[in-house]
């Protein structure tokens, strides 16, 4: 998720149109992984801030709505492969992971303003959102199209098409604006770009045909494809790519540690391991950096 901002007006009216056919059925389930045996590192834990420690807890902000990395499962619990993660990095802290669902926008100012320990929410790691939060990089996704099974889309070449977005992500506010622009530089057709609230919402736009494609980060892309698999595919491969991270309060200690923890969690195969369950290992890493996004 990379860039979030509230539902605009003609979103929620194009949400509309499809209210009778919207699915929130995520790819095939993966179970989640059961951090309650992972072991404490103590050299991570004596990296903690002391309020942090004595307290027994890490407060996480997440907006659960992205699946497969963080979203809720029919029984409202907040899951995913992020979340799981996150949940191993609590718990090599020695800390208990207590989760507060907020809107994406607001999880920021929530760490700014100490309401939340860690956001852990798909942020991409970029210069802008550096000057106020630093970063643990954990992750890198891209942007990758799906279409209609035997259509050929090229999202490098997509003058006049219906593309669908999720509204307010990277691929809504700056990928498909950028590239509308370079189409009607060329004297081409503009791209009709289709916000909606959710990705599912983006998908089924697709699926029933009222978009020749959408846009999202990589992961969840694959994850709408898996879920849809007799009726889209990938168009063209993913680009774009960027480090994932989770958002810590500037220049604190609590930064440290938890890049302390999830290095150990590299370093001992639990982190793949995670990645893998849920089928995203495409996207690992093997070493946790601190604000590794330009």
């Amino acid at each position: 998720m990379k860039i979030r901002y509230a539902l605009p007006a003609l979103a929620a009216a194009t949400v509309l149109t499809l209210t009778g056919c919207v699915t929130n059925e995520e790819g095939p389930q993966k179970e989640s992984t059961d951090t309650s045996k992972i072991t404490v590192d103590e050299a991570a834990v004596a990296l903690l801030p002391a309020e942090i420690k004595d307290k027994g807890e890490l407060v996480l902000g997440t907006d659960a709505s992205y699946p497969p990395n963080e979203y809720k499962n029919s029984s409202g619990d907040i899951v995913g492969w992020g979340v799981d993660l996150a949940n191993a990095v609590s718990a090599r802290l020695g800390l208990e992971p207590k989760w507060e669902e907020a809107g994406f926008d607001t999880i920021i100012p929530s760490i700014q303003g100490g309401a939340m320990d860690m956001g852990s929410s798909s942020f991409t790691d970029n210069a802008e959102r550096q000057k106020t939060v630093d970063f643990v990089n954990f992750y890198e996704a891209g942007v990758l199209w799906a279409a209609p099974i035997g259509e050929t889309v090229d999202p490098n070449n997509a003058c006049g098409l219906k593309v669908a977005v999720q509204a307010g992500t990277f691929e809504h506010t700056d990928e498909l604006p950028a590239k509308s622009q370079a189409c009607e530089d060329a004297g081409k057709p503009a791209i009709e770009i289709m916000p909606f609230e959710g990705q599912a919402e983006a998908t089924n736009a697709v699926v029933l045909g009222q978009a020749e494609a959408f846009s999202a980060d990589s992961p969840v892309t694959l994850d709408a494809i898996a879920a849809q698999s007799e009726k889209i595919e990938a168009a063209g491969e993913t680009f774009d790519v960027a480090p994932y991270g989770y958002a810590l309060p500037k220049d604190s200690d609590l930064t440290k540690a938890v890049q302390a923890a999830l290095q150990s969690l590299m370093d001992d195969g639990t982190y793949l391991e995670i990645l893998t369950k849920a089928g995203v290992e495409d996207g690992a890493i093997e070493e946790a950096t601190i604000n590794a996004g330009s």
